[in-house]
């Protein structure tokens, strides 16, 4: 990346006032578990799970668009205070786009992380787009960045961290902890 390009990110970055998030494979490593009577559990990171409280708390709207339903996501999203749930959607676009038309937010104040090919048209339309080092080759091809940690290992938090830092607000967070 040229350094012009770098800065443009940096530019971009500082723009995002909304965050949109994937799940398996993002949030979670993308592994299901299910026991004998077909209950499924979701592996969460702690880190993640802080970092999108240190983006709401930063003014950032957060926004979790799944594929699938889980009652495990809506317990964790619950627990982290994130209003915006959508599960057992097909086409995220449509979804993305109502959130814009909600939110007042354009396409440029955006940030989408996924890692999959449902995810391909939200990182199109996205100001920013990110995925993990797993994902799938077009969905990495098409991503301005590809985060060093593994999706459900706190790629999420490292993303939030990239975002607070470009707009200036990550030195405040830090302080919010050590007064």
């Amino acid at each position: 990346m040229s350094t012009g390009d770098a800065v443009d990110l940096n530019r971009r970055l500082a723009e995002v006032k909304l965050l949109v998030l994937d799940v398996d494979g993002v949030l979670t490593d993308g592994t299901l578990y299910l026991d004998n009577q077909g209950n499924e559990f979701k592996r969460f990171s702690v880190r993640d799970g802080l970092g999108l409280v240190l983006a709401m708390r930063a003014g950032l709207e957060v926004a979790v668009i799944s594929g699938r339903i889980s009652k495990a996501l809506s317990s964790r999203m619950k627990e982290l205070g994130v209003k915006r749930i959508y599960q057992g959607i097909f086409n995220k676009k449509e979804i993305f786009t109502k959130l814009l038309s909600e939110t007042g937010f354009k396409r440029e104040e955006t940030a989408v992380i996924g890692d999959d090919l449902p995810d391909l048209p939200l990182l199109i339309m996205a100001g920013v787009s990110v995925t993990v080092p797993e994902a799938a080759d077009e969905v990495k091809e098409q991503a301005d960045i590809v985060t060093r940690t593994p999706g459900g290992y706190g790629a999420v938090r490292e993303l939030v961290e990239m975002i607070l830092k470009a707009s200036g607000q990550w030195n405040d967070c830090v302080r919010s902890w050590t007064g």
